[in-house]
Formats: structure tokens, C-alpha cells, sequence
């Protein structure tokens, strides 16, 4: 895919309603195409979206060991309303143990540079595993989440991965994917219901207060607001900045 299809996707679909990109990335790839989930509600909304158009859509997911249980309920919950065998992929446990015994259960607090080593560890290389081979990836990322996804597009390339990253969210607001979730009665993660638009680790989420920024409840303690990313979306939000 050239530039200029690339521009020409993103036209076409800069509008169009989530299920039919969904359609077109289901016909453009087929089995090479799947969601990438932490069970959040645009997750939820988008699998459901995407079950509707192929049953057997593919759903990959991490459980990084230190997921709420919120999030492990709504994953069950989704395996059966769904009847879908979720693709599960977790941490190199030496890489764990090692990372541990050097830095501390939670080395995460002490700072970003060991924010990031954990989230390294226990995000993106089991991403990069569960991407390998993947020709399409779906995500929920949307525009008014702000920070460094103001630009994303629908449809874009990631050179570094070989794959194309598809959001189809990307101009829906949090209000109309709630109402797609309650319209269509999707299970969901309970914590939404508790000031958590963003979930992700359990020690590394809070509840944001009225006002604040949905990404706010992540990695709280760092000073800098706008480096709220795990790593996980980097490389498409790099090369559009």
C-alpha cells in the first residue's frame, strides 16, 4: 500500500461509521487482521462491532500479572457472550523475576525510566510476540483521548512492525461509544462506572476527578501529563508527531 492509498483510506473512511472499516479491514485481510484488547469500553464496543461482521474475528489481549480484577471478570464474560477464544499472551517470567529482583515489585513509582522498563516487560514484548505475523492490527485509540492521539489516523503504517495499525474510533467521542455499549447490552469493565475511562495495570490506574483528563488516572505521580503511553502505540503516534 502506497502513500497516496493510504491518504485516499483515510479520506474514505474519515466519516464512515466504525463497522465499515471493520468490513473493509475483515475483507482486506481476513484472518491476518486482529484486535488487540485490554477490555476497555472501546474495546468492548469495537470487538462487538467486529464479531457482527466475523464470528471468528480474532481478539489478542496481555494479561501483564497485575491487571484489576475487574478487567479478568469482563474477559470471561466476553469469552463466553462471544463464544471467542481469546489469544493470551503474557510476560517472559525470567524477564519478570529478573526485573524484580533488580528493581522492586513496584519500581514503577521510583520514576518514568522504571515506569518504562515495566512496562517494556510486561507490555510490549509480549506485544511484539503477539503482533508477529499479524498483517493488520485493530486498536480502540481515539482523537479526543488528547495527548499525542489528537492525530491519528484511521488507517496507518508502521514501518518498524510491517503492519498496518487500524483505528476506527478515532473520531468517535467517549459518549457515543458508551452508547453503542449500552445499546447493544456489551459486557463491559465495571470500573467505567467508577471514574475510570482509562484502564490499564491496577497499581498504575485511579479514578479521575470531574475535569481532568480521561489519561489522567494513568501513571498519576508523573509530572509530565503528556507522556501518558506505555510504549504500546509509540511507533505510529512517533511518526505523526
Amino acid at each position: 500500500m502506497g502513500v497516496q492509498e493510504l491518504a485516499d483510506l483515510n479520506e474514505r473512511f474519515e466519516f464512515a461509521h466504525p463497522s465499515d472499516v471493520l468490513a473493509w479491514v475483515d475483507e482486506r485481510f481476513g484472518a491476518g487482521a486482529a484486535q488487540m484488547s485490554s477490555f476497555g469500553l472501546e474495546d468492548v464496543a469495537l470487538f462487538d462491532m467486529f464479531w457482527r461482521i466475523n464470528p471468528q474475528a480474532r481478539l489478542i489481549t496481555l494479561d501483564t500479572w497485575r491487571l484489576p480484577t475487574e478487567t479478568y471478570t469482563v474477559m470471561d464474560q466476553t469469552r463466553l457472550r462471544y463464544n471467542a477464544g481469546i489469544e493470551v499472551y503474557q510476560p517472559d517470567p525470567a524477564a519478570v523475576a529478573g526485573m524484580v529482583a533488580e528493581h522492586g515489585f513496584n519500581l514503577f513509582y521510583r520514576g518514568r525510566e522504571h515506569r518504562l522498563t515495566c512496562c517494556h516487560v510486561r507490555k510490549v514484548e509480549p506485544m511484539g510476540r503477539a503482533l508477529a505475523g499479524i498483517d493488520a492490527w485493530i486498536t480502540g485509540l481515539r482523537r479526543d483521548q488528547g495527548m499525542e492521539r489528537n492525530n491519528i489516523g484511521i488507517v496507518e503504517w508502521e514501518e518498524p512492525r510491517a503492519s498496518y495499525k487500524i483505528n476506527p474510533l478515532a473520531n468517535w467521542t467517549f459518549e457515543e461509544v458508551r452508547n453503542y455499549v449500552e445499546e447493544h447490552a456489551v459486557p463491559y469493565n465495571e470500573l467505567h462506572d467508577k471514574n475510570y475511562p482509562s484502564i490499564g495495570c491496577a497499581p498504575c490506574t485511579r479514578a479521575v476527578e470531574p475535569g481532568e483528563d480521561p489519561r489522567s488516572g494513568r501513571w498519576w505521580w508523573e509530572s509530565d501529563p503528556s507522556a501518558k503511553e506505555c510504549g504500546l502505540h509509540l511507533v505510529a503516534l512517533e511518526a505523526a508527531s
